[in-house]
């Protein structure tokens, strides 16, 4: 790592804004010498010979240059020059209050407040791997994997007998059920290591259901990072079918798919009746998932993967003989007739539905707002998680995810352990004064609802002020 050293801080580091986010670069120094920085002089200034506010470049322009490298911090990502509809709603003043009331409901982001949340959540992390909470209690999946096996044989049983839909319901059940451990598999979880945890999750994903686990672990390392931001976590950019904040209600730019969301027709129709459309679409989710694991595949994102570019070529082959066996065995050569063909994909699929349900209940109604590069990590994860409670002997059903708040704390704990860690991380919100929130399943659902019910409603109440606007000529409603 010495070659990618720049320099040495004795002290405490700030952060700076990150190129993806829009952060500046300056021209390369021809100074290769590491510099020795001390803390007690102030750290912009210590940071001069670096971040030079006078050299800054925009980021388009550095990344052409391959002598420029990253230094310095802007507010926001640079603009896109995409064309928005004139009729696209205005969002600022409503995101900027929910800001504001957030704000006040968290700690300070001082220096001084957030080094004293890092500090204690680095002495708690050292507490889980001195108690052992990253040690895999493998009789858990023997367990596990006598449920598959028993589940799978009675779909096969179910199959043969001639009951199709009550062998697609068992089908749907296997899917949702294995894919919390290609879960664990993605974070490591299972053996901790990367090559024999990756296989793991390939086989289960690829071969036994038909999803790239390459693209899942692609878009969730960014969803892991940047919690909730809807300009870079893809798993809440839903556009225009979904929007969870006010942020989404106009034209945004992904950084993760480098792709633009305009505002259109189809949300405008779409956002305003998207808590009644909520779980039809849940339902139907994981043909999306096919989708968008083909793309990946296919995309130069699956290309550049280094040492680990082996997982290309496998995922592609697994998913070919998940749909010759799927396509082709079960559903044309083992289904009578169109009908129950259909019908057969149909159960099979909405089956899984409480798993996308599932995923969406620990983010979507927690918070969108950006805090800036000054919040620590752990306050940013409890700040857009929150946990699903249920009593311990329906965690199978759960598969680990209703531990989600304490699962983006520490993404190598195998979930397993993460009942017994819980304790820990009500015990650290205590003591740091962060909110720690958890709620039932169905109360989870209807804050869900709830909601996607608000963002509907703030959408419609900025529609009338405008209109209004462009009437009267007035701008005191707005």
């Amino acid at each position: 790592m010495d070659r990618y050293r720049i320099g040495r801080l004795s002290g405490t580091w700030s952060n700076f804004t990150p190129p993806i986010r829009g952060g500046m670069f300056a021209k390369g120094t021809s100074d290769t010498t590491p510099t020795t920085l001390d803390a007690s002089s102030a750290h912009a200034e210590a940071l001069s010979k670096f971040f030079n506010p006078e050299i800054l470049t925009s980021r388009k322009k550095a990344s052409s240059n391959p002598s420029c490298s990253f230094h310095g911090n802007v507010p926001s990502r640079p603009t896109h020059t995409s064309q928005v509809p004139s009729e696209e709603p205005n969002n600022t003043r409503i995101v900027q209050q929910a800001l504001e009331d957030e704000m006040d409901q968290y700690p300070s982001l001082d220096t001084k407040t957030q080094q004293a949340i890092v500090q204690r959540y680095r002495d708690l992390h050292d507490r889980v791997k001195i108690d052992g909470y990253y040690a895999c209690q493998y009789r858990e999946y023997a367990k596990e994997l006598a449920r598959y096996l028993s589940i799978f044989t009675l779909f096969i049983v179910t199959l043969r007998a001639g009951w199709f839909l009550t062998s697609a319901a068992l089908l749907g059940l296997f899917w949702h059920q294995i894919m919390f451990t290609a879960h664990d598999a993605g974070h490591q979880g299972i053996s901790h290591n990367f090559v024999i945890d990756t296989l793991v999750g390939i086989f289960i994903a690829d071969l036994c259901c038909g999803l790239s686990m390459g693209w899942w672990k692609s878009s969730h390392n960014v969803h892991h990072l940047v919690t909730n931001h809807h300009e870079h976590d893809p798993d809440i950019q839903n556009s225009p079918l979904f929007a969870t904040s006010p942020s989404f209600l106009g034209t945004f730019h992904s950084s993760y798919y480098d792709f633009t969301f305009l505002w259109d027709r189809v949300a405008e129709l779409a956002i305003p009746y998207q808590r009644y459309t909520y779980y039809p679409i849940m339902g139907i989710a994981r043909f999306n998932l096919y989708l968008l694991s083909w793309l990946h595949l296919l995309s130069s994102r699956s290309t550049t993967l280094g040492a680990a570019a082996w997982t290309r070529p496998t995922e592609i082959c697994f998913m070919l003989i998940y749909w010759f066996l799927f396509g082709y065995c079960l559903i044309w050569r083992s289904i009578p007739t169109w009908t129950l063909r259909i019908l057969f994909v149909l159960v099979s699929h909405i089956i899984t539905m409480p798993l996308h349900v599932q995923i969406t209940l620990s983010h979507w109604s927690m918070s969108t707002s950006d805090f800036g590069e000054a919040e620590s990590f752990p306050q940013h994860q409890l700040r857009t998680t929150m946990d699903v409670e249920c009593p311990a002997w329906l965690d199978f059903i759960h598969g680990g995810l209703q531990f989600q708040a304490v699962h983006h704390l520490f993404p190598g704990v195998p979930r397993h352990n993460l009942r017994r860690l819980q304790q820990l991380v009500i015990q650290f919100c205590e003591e740091t004064n962060i909110r720690y929130k958890r709620l039932g399943f169905v109360g989870a659902n209807k804050d869900v609802l709830g909601k996607l019910g608000e963002v509907a409603g703030q959408l419609d109440l900025m529609i009338k002020c405008q209109k209004h606007m462009a009437e009267t000529g007035e701008s005191g409603l707005y």
